[in-house]
Formats: structure tokens, sequence, C-alpha cells
């Protein structure tokens, strides 16, 4: 083959992916292409003079297969069309007998196959070489993953797309096909674990990759970008993680407006923006609290502000890959995470509900969620109830083997280390010990901070004062003595915040000053959780905690504790 086949030479620099791919085309190292990932979005298109936005087909059709003859497409809406090069298609025997082409996905694949095959026989008989480009469009629609059930039908259409990759025939030909799908736990897998194709991940745009795009936005919304004009990198690097389909909408709907983008608008807005792409499976914390805003705890403040200079300073050697909160349920885990979202200075990401019941629709939901947290370059990933969302090893039969395929993809991503400075995974669970040992392991969770309620009056009392300076009641120090006798232990932050409501309702209903509410309020107090439920989950805490200075002296083990667990 000759150097420059498959695409002309670039004005602006070709994304990673396409080199990778051309390489591999041009070296006959393979013929056949899955493109999965960022497909549907807008990309920049490596043409002269300074670039140009289309879509992915504009960058099949304009840019790797602009020196081919014939190109086709199919997909289940449109069948079978010829997007280039007609009239050599139309001199195909088979095509003037039968100039209808059929739109079911096993006659239209076995259709391109005999124009496949065909080409590829005049060639060998001497005639002049037809080079054919061929994709897929939705292929996961066309022959998708039914989730291990028996389809001989199916089965055998992706057979068929496969031998495009693995026939002698064909691979000898001047032969290219792409299946384009977003995610490959859709795809049929007996072409996305096919050895002979080669799969090419189109990421979101980082940074970089914006910079160059709004380069050439800066021509077409002079308006909207009037203040970047001459520091670009700014935008870019703010809506990180974006689509380029959504930044190019919210730059046409400025420009319409004469409204220029602001540095005030920009975190908004791509908390907007990446949110919406993501279909609700993910949500950015608001960082507005500090560390300052937790009340005690201090050893864990230290070391989470250590963490973060580190961090900060891209000093990566001794950063964790991840944290595990653990405690009685309503110490304020998720509060703990909000703090961290004003101290980090990067994104905040929640995982949401990120379980389908449609068969594989759960991995694909993971697969783009882990597309947007690479692509927001530095960020914090947090999972609530992590016991829960995490999946099993091994499930059983119970879920199709559901959580054990989330268990195996978290894990990987966990441990990837090529992460470790750009996802910091935070996991929270009052049950950490359903959690699998492997997920808590050093090198994916290397942290493990224990959460405890107030182990003396004087605390509780603390976090009830503040609580009630958050509703505008003012509690004065001199009130404890008087309170300390029913000021209960092991209080959490959950438990005083509903104390403090019914206090505030006392002190608006009945009109009583703070303290006499706060009074009436704990003669009657009951703990929310049962004492054996807390008992057991601050056991669990002291278990798991990484550092004994993270937990209060009254809970460190006894002695003799230390000296039987040794024996054990």
């Amino acid at each position: 083959m000759n150097a420059n086949n498959i695409a002309p030479a670039p004005a602006v620099p070709m994304p990673a992916w396409a080199t990778d791919l051309i390489a591999q085309y041009e070296s006959d190292a393979a013929n056949q292409f899955i493109l999965y990932g960022n497909v549907n979005d807008r990309l920049l298109l490596p043409l002269p003079p300074a670039g140009e936005i289309g879509t992915l087909t504009d960058f099949l059709l304009r840019v790797l297969l602009a020196r081919f003859d014939v190109i086709l497409s199919y997909d289940l809406g449109n069948g079978i069309r010829i997007e280039k090069g007609g009239p050599i298609f139309s001199q195909w025997p088979y095509f003037k007998d039968n100039p209808e082409f059929p739109r079911a996905p096993r006659q239209a694949v076995e259709t391109l196959t005999r124009y496949f095959r065909y080409t590829a026989n005049l060639a060998k008989l001497g005639h002049d070489r037809v080079q054919v480009g061929c994709y897929i469009k939705s292929a996961d629609l066309v022959a998708p993953n039914v989730g291990g059930g028996v389809a001989y039908d199916l089965s055998a259409l992706a057979l068929l797309m496969r031998d495009w990759s693995a026939d002698s025939l064909l691979t000898g030909h001047s032969l290219a096909t792409f299946l384009i799908t977003e995610n490959l736990n859709d795809l049929h897998p007996l072409l996305v674990n096919n050895t002979r194709a080669s799969r090419n991940k189109i990421t979101l745009p980082d940074a970089s990759d914006l910079r160059t795009v709004f380069g050439v936005f800066a021509a077409r919304y002079p308006t909207a970008l009037q203040a970047y004009t001459q520091n670009l990198a700014t935008p870019a690097e703010q809506l990180a993680g974006a689509t380029l389909s959504s930044i190019e909408s919210l730059l046409k709907e400025k420009e319409h407006a004469r409204t220029p983008l602001t540095g005030d608008d920009l975190l908004r807005l791509k908390k907007e923006l990446v949110e919406n792409d993501c279909n609700g499976l993910i949500e950015f914390i608001d960082p507005k609290r500090t560390l300052d805003d937790l009340s005690g705890q201090q050893a864990i403040k230290d070391w989470l502000r250590q963490d973060f200079h580190l961090w900060k300073m891209n000093d990566l050697r001794a950063l964790p890959m991840g944290y595990l909160l653990c405690g009685p349920v309503g110490t304020g885990k998720t509060f703990m995470v909000e703090c961290l979202a004003g101290e980090a200075g990067v994104p905040v990401v929640k995982l949401k509900n990120f379980r389908d019941k449609w068969v594989g629709s759960t991995e694909g939901n993971l697969e783009r969620i882990f597309r947007l947290l690479h692509a927001l370059g530095r960020c914090v990933v947090f999972i609530d109830e992590a016991d829960q969302a995490l999946g099993k090893r091994d499930s059983g039969n119970d879920d199709g083997g559901l959580s054990g395929r989330i268990y195996a993809m978290v894990a990987a991503e966990m441990s990837d280390t090529n992460n470790r400075g750009k996802i910091l995974w935070v996991l929270a669970s009052s049950r950490p010990d359903l959690i699998e040992v492997d997920l808590k392991r050093p090198g994916r969770i290397d942290v493990k901070i224990p959460i405890f309620p107030t182990t003396t009056v004087e605390e509780g009392f603390k976090l009830i004062q503040g609580l009630c300076k958050r509703r505008e009641l003012t509690l004065d120090d001199a009130a404890f003595d008087t309170l300390k006798a029913d000021l209960p232990l092991l209080l959490t932050p959950g438990a005083a915040e509903t104390l403090v409501v019914k206090v505030y309702r006392l002190s608006r209903t009945q009109n009583l000053a703070p303290a006499d509410a706060l009074s009436a309020c704990l003669k009657e107090y009951q703990p929310p959780v049962a004492p054996e439920v807390m008992d057991f989950q601050i056991k669990l805490a002291i278990q798991e905690a990484s550092d004994l200075t993270f937990v209060p002296e009254i809970f460190h083990p006894k002695p003799a504790a230390k000296a039987k667990a040794k024996k054990e």
C-alpha cells in the first residue's frame, strides 16, 4: 500500500486514535476497526486551511477514506448507502440485476460481503484495484450483545461481519471496514473479542483538544468568545469534559443573544453541559463548604489537607488512589465529601444510579462515566453506599452475573496507575465489611477514614450549638451546665440535625428560648439507631481504619485485646 493511502496530510494535528488507526491499516496489521466512545459528538476535522467541525462520518469520508474509490455505509434506518463512487459501484453485475438494496441486517451484510468479494476477485484477475471503505453506523443495533442468549441468526450475522477481517481474500484486498458503537459492551461479543479487529477509542475532548477547537470557534463566534480571544486556554480548561456538540450549541446561543461568555459562566455551564451529556448518570457536588465546616476530627482534616497540598504541587508519589469513609449511619460521610469539594480545587463528581434493567445497559453506562472522568483531567469521584453500588466478585446467578461485571469494570478502573493524580476515588459505606476485599486493598483504596459519633457530652453540645447557629438560634455556652446531664453520648450529626429541627419548631410554635426548647427535646430523646447497631458499625469502622490517629482514644483497642488479636 502507498504511504498516504488512507488519509491526506492534515492541516491540524491528527487525533491519536486516527494516527493509530492509519498505522495499523498501512502496515496491514488490521483492516477492521471498532470505533467506540464519544462517537456521536462533533469532531475537529484536520483539513486545510485551519480545520473544520464535523461528525465522525464526516471524518471518515473526508479524512480517513478521502482517497478510497468506493465508500459504502449501512444503518438500520437508511439501509445500504453509496457515499462515494456510485459510477464504479454501478458496474457491479449483481447491482445491475438487483438495484434495490435489502434493508434487513442479515441480507444487507450478505450484500456488502458479496460486493467486497467481487472487487477482491477482480483485483486477483488483474483488473484495476478498487479501494473499498465501509462503515456501519450504530453497529450495536445491527449486531447487538444479547447477554449470552441463544440467537443463531444474530450469531451468523456477527460471523459474516467478523469475516471481513479474517477472510484471506478480503484481508489481502484494499478493504477497510468500520463498526461504530458508543459502548463496547453493547456490541456482539464475536465482534468485540475479534483479535483481528482493532478497537479505537474516541475520547471526550480534553483541554488541549479544546484549545485547538476554540481557535476555530473564535472566528465563528466572535461575540461569545470576545473576552478570551487572547487566552483561549481558559475556556478550554474550564469546559474540558463537555462534548463539543454541547459547547458549540452554547456558543451559538451566546452569539445569537450577543452575550459574551464570562468567567462566572464557565463553572456553572460546565456542570450543566456535562450532566446533560451524561443523561443523569453523574452530578457535580457544589463546592460550597470546606473542611473548616467540619466539626472536630482534626487528625482527619490535617491528613486530607496534606494530600490535597501534594496534589496541587503535582507531587503524586504519596498521593492515595482512593479513600474509604466508613462509620455508623448519620455520622456525616456525605457531608465530609461536600467539604472536600470546596477544599480540593478540582471537580467532585458523584456517581448516581448507573444500574439498568436492560442487558448490557449498566456496563454501557459505566463506559460512558469512565470516558467523562478521563476527560475531566483531575477530579474526585464519590460513590455513596459503595457496598451496594459496586457489585460482588461472585454474585451467583441472581442477577445474571451483572454484579460481577460491575465489580470487574470498577476494580480495573480503580487500580489503573495511569489514573494516579487524575482520578481520586472516595467510597462511603456504613457496612465496609460488605465491600469486596479486593476493592479496598492498597493500590485502589490506600486510606481508610473512620467517622464516629460524638464521644463526650461536650462534643455533643458543640455539635448541637453549631447546627442551631445555622438556623439563627443562639445557644449560649452557659446552657451546657444545665443540659449536660441529659446530653446523649454517641450523637451523630444526622441525629443532632433532627434534634435541632425539633428545637427550632418548639422555639417558634411555643415561643421557648433555644436552651429551654433543647431541654424539653432531650427529655424525650431516643437515638434513631439501635444501640447494638451503632456499636456494631463503630467496631467495623475501627477495624477498617488505616491509621489509629483517626480513631478517638476512647475507641482504641485495649492492650489485652491487642495481645489477643496478635495470638489469633
